[in-house]
């Protein structure tokens, strides 16, 4: 049924770094009803889609097609047509060498609204995460941006090689992989010199980033074997590339790291490692809800003057203690007097956006810690309130009783398994594409082997794993793996560090 007129916005995905995409374009995204995305394109944009879009994988790869270029301008034109926003989100930038002209026109001729957002095209960005400039006053002042896989219906080529040859200073060329040895021999004669630096960049800004340096004249015998996506650039300015080639250098580059925290929690952590040079994949294996029953928490709160202590196990339920505490009228004033714990810096910086500072934060950040720290007080009669998940360790509650506290345990949320792409992580787990899995919790482990069944534990063999503390690494033995990083604080910073000290060998 129409409803009326959509709108397309052609969206410029980058090169792969889902950091590149501009700001404009994760806008158009979050408007979007429907996502139709390409094989260059990084599926953690697809994050900033809402929910309840719809997401259609439309890639294309050598020799592979799954829609046909004719059936993709048609579905763009059909779902405006029912009152869609559609976001069409391509590798690199739309109008360079991505066939975006072609939809546009399409768009135009069916009379449908639409908006080109440019994207950081591959041609800049993968040399300059190689450490090639592409211009240099000390070398050149001249680029040129060219296809190494014309058309193949034309009957004569459109490329000048005569003129590119020695009249461009860079010469960046796209899809040529695959005709490395007939661009090499068109350069050199028509009169580039053998001896000219060039590159070959593979899959720049990505984990599985590689460049292979050489002359014209040894190019293609270098890069024998080499699959798409790959650019050539050739130039003076290649031989920059040993001195700024500063992606490498990072900590994590090279690796791409498992992340399978809840998605509302993963930002942090995704952030830190790649800023360290990781490539992050995104697995929830967990989500949050709200408790069977607001009511415990509702009369808690009420009752809030009846306690002495108040005791907060994450964010999360600080979080949602906050929400509740606001909508019975109260704010942090009616902690006034009481004795407020929180279990680690995360969970005290929770409540610091509420106006509330923790009393007592202690320095081993788990249970077994805080009722240390909490035992050092006389205890006895002590009346307190633990707000907390539905489902936790009972370390707590039962040594603060023993101790002679009379103390409530009120559930702030729920922690479900979430419904990630299992078969996305499986097969890039058999691949071996993934080189670190991280775990935050013992519900993320319990999960993550829930949900890939009894193949899990072979599929993280060779996996550096990295739990965020003791207990965790714990829940993780128990289902038959090791892990080689716990940090000594258990809190995310301190994981990715610990992440980073233990890969420096491999990374140097």
């Amino acid at each position: 049924m129409t409803t009326g007129r959509g709108k397309v916005y052609l969206i410029g995905a980058g090169p792969g770094d889902p950091g590149l995409l501009t700001l404009k374009g994760k806008r158009c995204l979050e408007e979007a009803d429907i996502v139709v995305y390409d094989y260059l394109a990084n599926p953690r944009l697809l994050q900033f889609a809402k929910p309840a879009a719809e997401r259609m994988y439309v890639g294309k790869q050598a020799g592979k097609h799954t829609l046909p270029q004719a059936e993709i301008g048609a579905l763009l034109v059909a779902r405006a047509r029912e009152g869609k926003v559609v976001a069409r989100l391509k590798g690199g930038d739309p109008f360079i060498f991505g066939r975006g002209g072609e939809e546009a026109e399409e768009l135009a001729d069916a009379g449908i609204p639409f908006e080109v957002v440019p994207g950081v095209t591959a041609a800049v960005a993968a040399p300059a995460y190689a450490g090639i400039p592409l211009t240099h006053r000390d070398f050149t002042s001249t680029v040129a941006f060219v296809t190494g896989h014309e058309d193949p219906t034309k009957d004569d080529t459109s490329i000048a090689w005569d003129k590119l040859a020695t009249g461009i200073g860079t010469l960046v060329c796209f899809m040529g992989v695959g005709q490395l040895p007939e661009i090499v021999h068109k350069l050199v004669s028509n009169g580039r010199s053998p001896e000219t630096p060039a590159a070959v960049i593979r899959w720049g800004t990505r984990a599985e980033q590689q460049v292979v340096t050489a002359t014209l004249a040894t190019l293609a015998e270098r890069c024998q074997g080499m699959k798409p996506p790959a650019l050539i650039v050739v130039g003076e300015v290649v031989a920059l590339r040993e001195k700024l080639r500063w992606f490498e250098s990072l900590p994590l580059a090279g690796k791409r790291i498992l992340i399978t925290r809840a998605r509302e929690q993963s930002s942090v952590l995704a952030q830190l490692l790649e800023a360290a040079g990781a490539e992050v994949v995104e697995f929830p294996t967990i989500a949050f809800q709200p408790p069977e029953s607001w009511e415990p928490l509702d009369d808690a709160i009420r009752r809030l003057g009846e306690y002495d202590w108040v005791l907060f196990t994450s964010a999360n339920g600080v979080r949602a203690f906050g929400e509740r505490l606001q909508g019975a009228g109260q704010d942090c004033r009616a902690l006034a007097g009481k004795t407020v714990c929180a279990i680690g810096p995360a969970t005290a910086a929770a409540l610091q956006s509420l106006g509330i500072r923790a009393d007592l934060v202690p320095a081993e950040f788990r249970a077994e810690a805080l009722v240390q720290a909490i035992a050092t007080r006389d205890l006895r009669g002590a009346r307190m309130l633990l707000v907390r998940a539905a489902e936790a360790r009972e370390v707590l509650p039962e040594e603060l009783t023993r101790r002679g506290a009379r103390i409530d345990v009120v559930p702030a949320y729920r922690t479900v398994r979430a419904a990630g792409d299992v078969e996305e992580v499986r097969a890039l787990l058999r691949d071996r594409k993934i080189q670190v899995a991280t775990f935050a919790s013992s519900s993320t482990v319990k999960q993550f082997f829930a949900l890939l069944g009894p193949e899990a534990r072979a599929l993280l063999a060779g996996v550096t794993v990295a739990a965020i503390g003791p207990i965790t690494a714990q829940t993780a033995a128990a289902h038959g793996v090791p892990c080689q990083v716990v940090p000594e604080q258990y809190t995310i910073p301190a994981l990715v560090a610990a992440l980073v000290t233990h890969l420096a060998p491999e990374t140097k």
